[in-house]
Order: C-alpha cells, then structure tokens, then sequence
C-alpha cells in the first residue's frame, strides 16, 4: 500500500508553481503523488544497467516511499526534470573562464544552457588579466573581470530557469588578483549583479599577512608578474565593512578547499556553486539530496528519540538513489558528462535540524545541540561511506580513484564525494520543515489583508503553546511586535532555550553549528552568520577570524536589513542621518494598463515591473488637461518616487484607498470607485490578483490556519517582504528565500 502524501498549503503552491508537469496551455496535468512516481520510476530504470535481473519495481517503491512520506527529498531539478525528455538533473555546476573573448563567451553560452535546465552555475575570474592590462592581439586595452560579470549577470537576467527557476550564479575572486577592491565594492550599489552571489577567495598566506598587519601582493594572471602591494589588514577591514553594508562579499578559504579536495591530481577547484556549499573541479557537476531529520524521530514515553535505525536505511537508499541520478541524468555538455560520471559525486545533506532539536528539547546554541550535529552526521557520512562500498563492489569503483586520495587507503568508493550541507530552500518548504542546519527564521508574523489578518506560526512553537495553555492572540501580538520570546514574561525559561530564533543566537554559535557539520562534510556547508541590526563591522570582523580558526570551507554573513529596496549610504560620521533614496528607474520595463472608471471619466492606470518588483506608475484621465489631470500625474509621480525608495505597496494603497471626492461612481463590476485616487489605489490591487493568479486557480484562495483567505498578503514582520506574496523572507547562504511561495533570488 502506497503511503499517503500530506502536503502543507504553501508546499502545494509552490510545487503547482514550479514542479507538477504542464501542457503547451500552462495547465497542471499531474498531480504531486504523480510527480514522485514519475521521479521514482526514471531513477529506479537505471538499476537495470546494472543488473537486468533487478526488481525494479521494488526500487522504484522504495524511492517512492521515501519522497512521498518527505523523509528524502533530491534537488529541485531532479524532481522538476526526472521522467521527461532530455531531462537535466543537477543542481551544482562549475564552469572555467580562461583569458580570452572564446573562452568568456563560449562559457557565457555554456552557463545559459545550464540555466535553461534548472542548473546554477559558479564561475572563478581570477584568471582573467585585470582592467586596464594589454591586450596584445588587438593592442587593446582589457576591460577586467567585473566588466565581464556584469555581462554575465545581464544574460542571466534574460534566461528564466527551464521556465520555473531563477538563474543563480556564483562569482569569485582570488585576493591577490589586481582588480580585487573594484571586486570587493561591486555591490555598493543595490540591482549590480543581482543574480550573483560574489566571494571573495582568500588564501592562507593573506590571512597571516592580515593576522601579522603586512603587505601582500597583487598578481598579472597573464604573466604571473607582481603588480603592486597592499596592506592585507585593509583589504579584510574592507571585505569586512562591504558585509557589513548589504551582507556581500562572502569569502572562501580557497586553500583549505583544495586540502580537502578529494582529486588533486586533476587539478585545484577554483570555485563553487551559488550558494558555496559545493566546490568543484571546472565542467564538473553535482546533484544534491537531503534528508529530513525531522521525521528521524520516534516517540517514546511521551518523548521524541532519533530513530538510528531509519535514518540508516534512509541514507543507504538516498545515496543509492542519488548515484542512480548520475547515470539517469542529461547533461548539457559533453565536457560536464565526462568529468562528472568519472567522479560521481553526489552530495547528502540534511535539512529539519532544528526542528529536530526542538523535538528533542535541545537548545540550538548548544554544546548538547553541537554534540548532537557531530554525532548525526558523523553517522551519516559513514553510512553513505558503507552504501558507496558497496555500490563500488556491484559496479566499479568512480573511474578517477586511482587518482584520487582514496587510493592510498584503499577506500574503494562509487562517489569523490558523498556528504553536503544544501540550504534546501523550496524541497524544505515541501518537506514543511526547518531549512537546512538553520535555525528557525521567524516563530509567528502576521499576515493582513483586506479580508481581514491572521497569524503565521511555527507549527511546533504553536503546539507547545497550545499544550501548556499558553496560546493566546495577544500573546503571538506580542512575539510579532518584539520579534522574539526572549524577553516575554509568561513564557517559560524552557520554551525561550528551546525555540530561539536566527537572531537570538549568537554569531560565535551559528559558526559552532557550522564547524560541528563541517567535520563530517565531505564537500562544504551551507550556513548564514545571522546578526541583529546593531551588530559592528568588529563583530563581523571576529566571525571571519573565528572562521579561519575553525577550519571551515566559507562563511557568510548577513545583518538584519542591511540590504532592502533602497540604498543606504553612510558618509564619514554623519551615521545618524540615514535617507530613504530611490533606486534609479530601470531602462527596461514591463507592465499592463488598466482602465478604471471613476467620476472624472475614464482613468488609464499603467503599472510597470523591474527585478525588485512594482517600480512605477503612471495614470491619465480620458480627459485631458485640467487639475483631475494634473493630480492624478502628481499623484502617480509620487507613488513611483515611494515605491523605488522602497515603500511597501500594501501601504501605499492603505493611504489611497478610500478617498472621497464629489463625484463617485461604480464601474463595470459594480464596485464603488470614490475618486480618482482611490481608482489607483484598486488598479494597484486588481494587477496583484492577476499577477498572483498565473500561477494558481482564478480565485486563488487557499487555507491558513483554518481560514480562507487570499494569496497576497501585507508583510508586517520586521524585514524585506517578498515581491511575490509578501510574506517576510529568510535569508539563506546568499539568497533571500520566501518559505511561503518558494520565491528565491540571490542579494
């Protein structure tokens, strides 16, 4: 019997967005028990391969089982693609960009290809010959690696992934490249590189030269020759204040990567996917999974224990089925299917940590909760280590050991790789639980609209609240207003150590985490520095020391609204005197015109979209000239002027809507328009229903919280909301992630 599938109402949304299958009519046609089967039944096939005498149905029920009941989910492109024709499975790719016109665009044409199929792409320009260098077959001068980036960053912005993903790069720079301070300030300015993730590589040798306060030098790509020095405690103070403005850039200890690189002889990894938590060789790949820990679990005497044995069962059958995805999988280049299927990596990951802590009443920030990651995934990799044997004894070795550092133990392994830690923002959202190793982003918001507001709650927090008779309306008023239980008097001191939120944790225990899942990380850990507001550029200073010490792979930060739709800028000690500034209005736009009916005629409302969302609008009566003309422009004016500097819609129709004038009318549906700004005001809300309704049914409601209500929603939660249905997004290794749509985009 096939196990029953229970989906949350935002996991629905978000898989009839991006996963089920469509016709040439954009219309569902399979449902998601359907999408699982069809993924079950591609990667099981390739049993057959191997063994033509397989029960294949067998593993087909097995991968099955362990989707459907979310205890395993792969990565999104192996649930989007699997079963279809050329069906691209990976989520990781690297591509090399050597020192020449061929190269940078032939990998531009590579990265678009991958971007097409649902795959993300990261990309080292350290060897590209700095700006202002020779260009000796043209006698021309080179224009640098940023120039090149934002070349990159525009043909990104015009691909949407496979027609259901963004495309995600990721950019890096080695520290010692001449170009690297224009690299480090590239994202002064808010919409640069907007679909880039961009880190920083720092090598061993520069952090001495920072800990010891010397000089280090700048070096040609191109011939290899020392152009100039800098103080090495300048450029780390700088990397520090740019994280410090907007989260960006990130760093990698590029060394301590290839120390661990488990192919030295094919050459050093440069670079790694979009969010860093995969490095890889150049054209290789990799495809990604992870376990819900969350449902690792059983009760025993009224208390919740990890479930070993489940867990072991399920890491066996996921590395399996995630070897199988090599062989199921289409890749786009001949380059990436040669250097891939001779590695076979695959990276198993884990997501639902922290709300396996709560089950267990273990305090994320921790020694118990550190002592608890260590051992969990400690298991998990020698785990995967005993499936990759045995795979390896059924079907070879990967066909690169003998050049890798396997050899010289005699470990004989199907995969390079076996372990990652993924953010897993959409697959958790689908599992309905915590993303990653991350602690919780938000225990309660609100969510309002003009049908009336409800609250947003931690299913977990609202059952221990319902349980100890603590659940009251005014109580999640409060959790919402103070953003946090810390300081709530009637919650009880175990429910403050136990539900403590990413910005309650300190960031020397967010690294702790990091370190614990690192040390059985064969590849590298996806993990956000979250700091309050208040935070200093000393505090972010600290971490990255911290994170040298630690020996981790990469590290990066974010401060709570340091980067929103406006830019804000600090000069020299006038720190206090911060200005909303609208961001400058887009060359290209797209949009849709309404025609309202209001007393003064008919009113055309046109609506435009940049990448951030609604960024200007215009109005014109019918007829022209006169004050109503001239109002409706000045009031248009003014809406465009609040929405670039970052004014949340929702507000802006709250102060227009319901304004009288003398001469009200109905209009063809029958609803009362009250003047021309009030006709704005609902032009403003009728384009969210229609934009929101692409993706859903007509009506688009859906249930929350044992209430109908509608898809879009006013974000009251302290932070950025999302430009899709409003609802606050997290932030994630690099991306701000809504946890109710899916909506995910790199800052």
């Amino acid at each position: 019997m096939k196990k029953k599938l229970e989906l949350t109402p935002q996991a629905l949304l978000i898989l009839e967005k991006r996963y089920l299958r469509k016709n040439e009519n954009k219309e569902i046609i399979e449902t998601p028990e359907e999408m699982f089967e069809r993924v079950a039944e591609a990667i099981a096939r390739v049993d057959l391969s191997y063994n033509p005498k397989i029960d294949v149905e067998r593993v087909k029920e097995i991968f099955y089982d362990m989707m459907v009941s979310l205890e395993f989910l792969p990565n999104s492109p192996t649930l989007m693609n699997a079963g279809k024709p050329f069906g691209q499975l990976s989520a990781c790719f690297v591509l090399p960009v050597e020192d020449s016109l061929t190269s940078i665009f032939d990998t531009l044409k590579y990265a678009a290809l991958i971007h097409q199929s649902g795959g993300g792409t990261g990309f080292s320009f350290s060897r590209l010959r700095p700006k202002g260098d020779i260009v000796r077959t043209t006698g021309g001068i080179a224009s640098g690696p940023v120039s090149f980036m934002k070349v990159y960053d525009s043909a990104t912005e015009t691909i949407k992934q496979g027609g259901v993903r963004r495309g995600a790069n990721m950019g890096i720079l080695r520290i010692d490249h001449p170009d690297i301070i224009e690299f480090i300030k590239v994202k002064d300015e808010e919409g640069i590189l907007s679909n880039f993730n961009i880190s920083v590589a720092i090598t061993d040798d520069f952090m001495k030269k920072v800990l010891k306060d010397e000089e280090y030098e700048l070096i040609n790509p191109r011939n290899k020759e020392v152009v100039k020095k800098l103080r090495a405690k300048e450029v780390f103070d700088l990397i520090v204040k740019q994280a410090w403005k907007n989260g960006e850039p990130g760093i990698i200890f590029i060394d301590e990567i290839n120390r661990k690189n488990p192919t030295p002889e094919l050459g050093e990894i440069e670079s790694t996917n979009p969010c860093g938590e995969q490095p890889l060789l150049p054209f290789e790949s990799c495809n990604l999974g992870s376990i819900n820990l969350s449902r690792m679990v059983r009760e025993k005497d009224r208390k919740y224990e990890i479930d070993w044995n489940k867990l072991e069962k399920t890491v066996y059958n996921a590395v399996h089925f995630l070897d199988n995805v090599i062989d199921a999988n289409y890749y786009p280049l001949k380059e990436i299917e040669k250097i891939t299927r001779a590695n076979r990596k695959i990276g198993l990951g884990v997501m639902g940590f922290h709300d396996l802590l709560i089950k267990l009443k273990i305090p994320y920030n921790s020694q118990e909760g550190r002592d608890i990651a260590e051992k969990i995934m400690k298991f998990i990799l020698e785990k995967a280590r005993e499936e990759s044997q045995r795979l390896a004894e059924e079907r070879g070795v990967f066909p690169n050991w003998n050049k890798s550092i396997y050899k010289s133990s005699n470990l004989r392994l199907r995969n390079a790789t076996l372990t990652t830690i993924a953010p897993t923002g959409s697959i958790s959202i689908i599992a309905n639980c915590s993303s990653g190793i991350e602690p919780i982003f938000a225990l309660a918001y609100k969510r309002k609209i003009s049908l009336g507001e409800w609250f947003e709650i931690h299913t977990l927090f609202k059952e221990y609240l319902e349980e100890n008779n603590l659940y009251s309306e005014d109580l999640i008023q409060k959790i919402i207003e103070k953003g946090s239980i810390q300081e709530i008097d009637e919650i009880p001191e175990e429910a403050k150590r136990i539900f403590v939120t990413a910005l309650d944790i300190s960031p020397e225990d967010h690294l702790l985490m990091q370190a614990a899942f690192q040390k059985y990380v064969d590849n590298a850990v996806s993990k956000t520095v979250n700091l309050k507001n208040s935070a200093m550029e000393d505090d972010i200073r600290k971490i990255y020391l911290l994170a040298y010490e630690l020996k981790l792979k990469g590290v990066t930060v974010y401060r709570d609204k340091s980067r929103t739709a406006q830019v804000l800028k600090v000069e020299g000690e006038k720190s206090s005197g911060e200005k909303l500034k609208p961001r400058p209005r887009p060359h290209i736009t797209k949009g849709v015109t309404m025609k309202m009916k209001t007393g003064c005629g008919n009113l055309y409302v046109t609506i435009n979209e940049d990448e951030f969302g609604i960024c200007e609008v215009f109005s014109t009566l019918g007829k022209a000239g006169g004050c109503a003309a001239s109002q409706t422009e000045a009031i248009s004016r003014l809406i465009s002027l609040a929405l670039r500097s970052g004014i949340d819609l929702n507000s802006i129709i709250k102060q227009l809507r319901g304004i009288r004038c003398p001469s009200p009318t109905r209009d063809e549906e029958g609803e009362f328009i009250l003047s021309c700004s009030d006709a704005i005001a609902k032009a403003l809300e009728k384009y969210i229903i229609l934009k929101e309704g692409k993706s859903t049914s007509k009506n688009s409601i859906f249930l929350f919280s044992d209430k109908k209500v509608e898809e879009k929603s006013e974000n009251e939660y302290s932070g950025i909301p999302c430009p899709e249905c409003g609802t606050p997004l997290e932030v994630q290794e690099g991306c701000f992630t809504c946890r109710v749509c899916g909506y995910s985009k790199c800052y």
